[in-house]
């Protein structure tokens, strides 16, 4: 499918009569953490294509893996369980990887093959992330993973920017062969290949840079690039993520190389629920209707009377909690403080405050495991993309839950738009002969491109955010209450 959706872009881009020889850089955006298995011997396939065939017809017998594990995947419980063991524990593996083990990395599922599929593992010659692998098509050999999406596998020393031994030990034999060297996000992953430049007419001495992942790309694209700002993406998951100045191993959260910087890092977090469990909660109380959603914002107030709701329509990353509806009424919540505040269950409340309680815990939630992962409380600025980022019902709340203003982008596509910038940037420090700061790109210029972000929402009042500060306390002790008694282990 991915071989195909590359065939059907280049072509499309072709009948646009668009000119490939003025291309100077490529690099691209993929999906984070899918990874593609080369059957043994494809590497000669890879480097002998034929210009006048599409890709798919060629390559449809390469893989020894027909079906990618992507992020979606739950399945590899066991084997992160296993790896976490022979390291140390969750937070040894999170100290040597910026993450513990996670069923939708690579490292986990590697294992799962190697354990469940040993004639597939034996027969595999190289194994990909998705970004190395589309890089891989457009240089006609084996591209490097590159540092930042590198480090969303559970196998790479997050300080030295290596294979860990260690975590390599932990999955499966002869694994580093596997996976080939790892390369900095802004260096060349090869020339274009004469496949490309016969098909399409790219320049030979087009560069293709270094593929990532696409929220690493989104950091790119959202010119994030000083500790303290930090983006929110609303979308199909909720992500949050910013610059952080060192790597602070934890349990929750996910800590990258930044893929515009050779010092700083990436934190993030993910969320499963995210717009979907939105639209769930519209559909069943606000009349399938954005409009009335927005009316029960409006209308209900701030800190929703002490009403607090937990809503997971799929298995949730963060916390580790199950499919399910937990809500609950703060009694003495009129005092506004925490002392002698006590939680009611509930198993419904009215339509209004459903739809406060679901977007304030949202919000809620990302403060506080922000600040747990040593992101700024406040940040300086949010930048806010993705779907949900055009209701300014939500991005006002986010304002007042944060403490900070809110910005939005020009234009929604961030990732795609971040591995631009990422080609010009891999462009430059190769010109260069050295790295030089992304920023040089279009340092003074933010103002005059579509780069520029815009002002959405003004920071909440100080009184109002210190009383959302409280709830946010409050809400992280039934959070780890109901991961006590109810968490996926």
């Amino acid at each position: 499918m991915w071989v195909e959706a590359l065939d059907t872009v280049l072509e499309r881009l072709k009948n646009t009569n668009l000119d490939f020889s003025k291309i100077v850089a490529v690099s691209g955006s993929a999906q984070q953490h899918g990874s593609v298995y080369w059957k043994k011997g494809v590497s000669t396939i890879l480097a002998s294509l034929d210009s006048k065939k599409p890709l798919v017809d060629q390559l449809s017998g390469a893989f020894s893996v027909n079906e990618s594990p992507i992020w979606m995947d739950c399945s590899t419980t066991v084997q992160c369980r296993a790896i976490e063991k022979v390291v140390g524990g969750a937070l040894e593996l999170s100290k040597l990887t910026g993450s513990c083990a996670h069923e939708r990395y690579a490292g986990p599922q590697i294992r799962k093959i190697f354990e469940t599929q040993p004639e597939v593992y034996e027969n595999t010659e190289r194994i990909s992330l998705v970004s190395s692998f589309m890089a891989s098509l457009l240089i006609g050999e084996y591209a490097c993973i590159d540092h930042t999406d590198g480090a969303g596998m559970n196998l790479m020393n997050i300080e030295s920017r290596e294979w860990s031994e260690k975590a390599l030990q932990a999955t499966a034999p002869d694994l580093e062969r596997r996976l080939g060297r790892l390369a900095p996000a802004y260096a060349v992953s090869g020339l274009i290949s004469k496949y490309n430049v016969e098909r399409y007419n790219f320049n030979r001495d087009c560069l293709i840079i270094q593929w990532s992942g696409d929220n690493p790309n989104s950091l790119a694209g959202l010119t994030l690039n000083t500790p303290g700002d930090i983006a929110i993406s609303l979308g199909t998951s909720d992500t949050l993520f910013g610059v952080a100045t060192e790597h602070k191993p934890s349990l929750e959260g996910h800590t990258f190389p930044s893929p515009v910087d050779t010092e700083n890092y990436m934190v993030m977090l993910v969320y499963k629920n995210g717009s979907l469990t939105r639209e769930d909660i519209r559909n069943r109380y606000a009349d399938h209707s954005w409009d009335v959603f927005n009316a029960y914002l409006q209308q209900t107030p701030p800190l929703n009377g002490g009403k607090m709701g937990f809503y997971y329509k799929e298995h949730e990353i963060l916390p580790p909690l199950p499919i399910g509806e937990h809500r609950c009424i703060l009694e003495n919540f009129a005092n506004v403080s925490l002392s002698g505040l006590k939680e009611r269950w509930v198993t419904e409340f009215d339509a209004p405050s459903e739809v406060r309680a679901l977007i304030e815990g949202q919000l809620l939630s990302m403060r506080a495991h922000a600040a747990r992962l040593g992101l700024p409380s406040p940040p300086r600025r949010i930048v806010a993309t993705g779907g949900a980022s055009a209701n300014e019902c939500i991005l006002s709340l986010m304002a007042s839950i944060f403490g900070c203003d809110v910005y939005t982008v020009q234009r929604p596509d961030s990732a795609s738009l971040g591995a631009a910038l990422r080609a010009a940037h891999g462009w430059l420090c190769h010109k260069n002969g050295a790295f030089v700061p992304i920023e040089s790109l279009y340092m003074d210029k933010l103002e005059q491109t579509s780069l520029n972000c815009k002002l959405s929402a003004r920071a909440g009042d100080p009184q109002l955010v210190a009383k959302y500060t409280m709830l946010m306390i409050k809400r992280a002790e039934i959070e780890n209450d109901l991961v006590r008694r109810l968490g996926r282990s």
